[in-house]
């Protein structure tokens, strides 16, 4: 299959939307890798299936699917309506209630570990403590998923 009849079967449907919404995800994953790389100097594939950090891919996922749907079905229509409410309400998760939870978890850990002196495994292990993101994280990761979409669309199109 060549490149203009993967375009011919995308452009313009439900593809496209899903294809962008998954992608945007997956590239904000890639950067939030590299961001850690670069900061920490050392490699750990483990971020690619974390929650939380620089950029959220869950906000770059939500809102490059809002955008695309946006794009083609138009910015004044109910199904782009609906996807943005759905976006915001994700985006508000991640910024709001499971970046508490996760700051519960840190809390409830060093409780743990004074009580335990050090063995967390005879409770279970720690808890995960990185759940939600910041609010700056949230919209870089949104800002991203706007500007992936368009150029998303802008390449399937046909550049």
């Amino acid at each position: 299959m060549d490149i203009n009849t993967f375009r011919s079967i995308i452009a313009g449907n439900g593809y496209e939307v899903i294809m962008c919404a998954i992608a945007s995800a997956f590239f904000a994953q890639v950067i939030k890798f590299i961001l850690f790389t670069v900061k920490s100097r050392k490699i750990n594939f483990k971020i690619f299936s974390t929650t939380g950090g620089m950029p959220s891919s869950h906000s770059a996922g939500v809102m490059g699917l809002s955008t695309i749907v946006g794009i083609i079905q138009g910015f004044d229509s109910c199904l782009f309506a609906v996807s943005l409410g759905f976006s915001l309400i994700i985006m508000y998760d991640a910024a709001g209630l499971r970046r508490a939870a996760g700051k519960t978890a840190a809390c409830l850990n060093r409780m743990m570990d004074d009580f335990y002196h050090h063995d967390l495994q005879a409770v279970g292990g720690k808890l995960k403590e990185l759940l939600g993101h910041t609010p700056l994280e949230v919209f870089v990761g949104a800002l991203f998923g706007i500007g992936f979409a368009y150029l998303f669309h802008w390449f399937v199109l046909g550049m």
